[in-house]
C-alpha cells in the first residue's frame, strides 16, 4: 500500500558531491521520519541521517559538516545531500520512511527503498 521509490547514486571521485532522492507514495495519512542508511561490505548497516517532524536532525558523526538531509513534506520526499565525499562513504546506501496510512486505524509502516550505491574512488 505504500511504496518508496530511492534513486542518485552513481559514482565520484574523493571530493565530490551527490545528492540522492527517495519519495514515498501510496496511501499514507502522515510521515513520522525519513532516514539515510548506509552499509559497506563486510559491515553492519548504519543510520546515516535521519530527519522528524519538529525537531532538528541527526547526522552520525563521521558526516557531520558534509551531509545534509532535508524533506518536502507535500511530496513525502527525503534527500540526502552528499559534499566533500570520502572512499570511506562507498556503500549502498538505503532509505527508510516511517509512518501512518490513510486509513480508519491509521496502521503504522516502515518501508525501505532498493538501495542505491555510492562509490567514491579515484
Amino acid at each position: 500500500q505504500v511504496q518508496v521509490v530511492e534513486s542518485g547514486g552513481g559514482s565520484v571521485q574523493p571530493g565530490g558531491s551527490l545528492r540522492l532522492s527517495c519519495a514515498a507514495s501510496g496511501r499514507i495519512f502522515s510521515i513520522d521520519d525519513m532516514g539515510w542508511y548506509r552499509q559497506a561490505p563486510g559491515k553492519q548497516r548504519e543510520l546515516v541521517a535521519r530527519i522528524g517532524t519538529g525537531e532538528s536532525p541527526y547526522y552520525v558523526d563521521s558526516v557531520k559538516g558534509r551531509f545534509t538531509i532535508s524533506k518536502n513534506n507535500a511530496k513525502n520526499t527525503v534527500y540526502l545531500q552528499m559534499n566533500g565525499l570520502k572512499p570511506e562513504d562507498t556503500a549502498v546506501y538505503y532509505c527508510n520512511v516511517d509512518g501512518h496510512g490513510s486509513s480508519l486505524s491509521m496502521s503504522y509502516f516502515h518501508e525501505w527503498g532498493q538501495g542505491t550505491q555510492v562509490t567514491v574512488s579515484s
